[in-house]
């Protein structure tokens, strides 16, 4: 084993957005990381810079398959996480969430490595509850589009608990809400990133539905402390909130983007897609209480970073 210092991390998913930077703030700490993405929807740019890094390795392997590395820690990203990605091949989705998730877990109780698993706000799917708890148990539809994202990291956290309970395996489970910044895709179909890139073009702003829905937003570098710190904690097992509690509606949302960029954009209005919910925003007591965890970026100054990126991109 490595000291606490310099340890060997697997990171699944490493080249998709939270992945890659999990994998920045890990080599910046001085760990040696071990990436490993299948490209589904990750891509290697966002891991180019770190490529010839002494410490950092990649390796393109689908979760699906069993491989077998040494490490001590396994961060499991392995997923893709917007809707357009995960609906585009809904069977390899609920696979990646569950056989990928149980890879991970053989080859975790195989080594005796620490597990976090990257669960997500998904879980509760429409809430009946407001804002959610971890205790919340969720209203989710099991046959819907989205199902194959939302029953699958139900699944996995399943799995996650039962290996826990027989094998006593040192599991992490974080239930991540909506996260943005620097390094999304243009077109990965999430609404911070689609709001910025239609403003920057000056075209119409999509709102589906009525645009009263609202969710909350956490920037990407409190989102990765906040699984650095967890990750970090010798008690708590989860499932743990992880996320902004401010919340915003659709129509909020578009009018600061509007206003950073200088858009000209108009709105337009589509039909709702289905099982879309109508809120979400955690509660982040756990995370506060237990953790001392709590994000510090707020919608303002994480949308000026992420705008300035997109701008920068539109120049290359």
């Amino acid at each position: 084993m490595h000291s606490k210092n310099n340890k060997r991390i697997l990171v699944t998913g490493g080249a998709g957005f939270l992945g890659s930077h999990l994998c920045n703030r890990l080599i910046a700490d001085g760990h040696h990381v071990l990436c490993v993405d299948s490209l589904f929807s990750g891509s290697k740019d966002s891991i180019e810079h770190l490529l010839n890094h002494k410490n950092f390795k990649f390796i393109q392997h689908d979760v699906i398959t069993p491989f077998f590395v040494d490490v001590d820690e396994i961060y499991n990203l392995a997923c893709p996480a917007s809707p357009i990605d995960y609906q585009n091949d809904p069977i390899h989705t609920t696979k990646t969430c569950v056989i990928g998730a149980l890879n991970m877990l053989e080859l975790a109780n195989r080594i005796g490595a620490k597990i976090f698993q990257a669960s997500t706000s998904e879980i509760y799917g429409s809430p009946d509850e407001h804002p959610q708890r971890e205790t919340y148990w969720g209203n989710v539809n099991s046959i819907g589009i989205r199902s194959c994202y939302d029953e699958g990291k139900r699944c996995a956290e399943t799995l996650f608990f039962d290996y826990w309970r027989e094998h006593k395996l040192d599991i992490k489970v974080a239930r991540i809400f909506n996260t943005y910044g620097p390094g999304m895709k243009e077109n990965d179909g999430r609404v911070v990133s689609n709001f910025i890139v239609q403003a920057l073009n000056n075209h119409p702003i999509t709102i589906y539905g009525d645009g009263n829905q609202s969710r909350s937003f956490c920037y990407v570098d409190d989102l990765i402390k906040g699984i650095i710190t967890f990750m970090n904690h010798d008690e708590l097992r989860g499932p743990v909130n992880l996320g902004n509690p401010n919340e915003f509606t659709m129509l909020q949302l578009a009018d600061k983007v509007i206003k950073l960029t200088g858009s000209k954009s108009d709105l337009i209005f589509k039909d709702l897609p289905g099982d879309d919910p109508k809120q979400r925003r955690p509660d982040i007591s756990l995370a506060k209480d237990v953790l001392g965890w709590a994000p510090s970026i707020q919608i303002n100054e994480g949308l000026e970073m992420t705008v300035v990126y997109f701008q920068n991109l539109k120049k290359i």
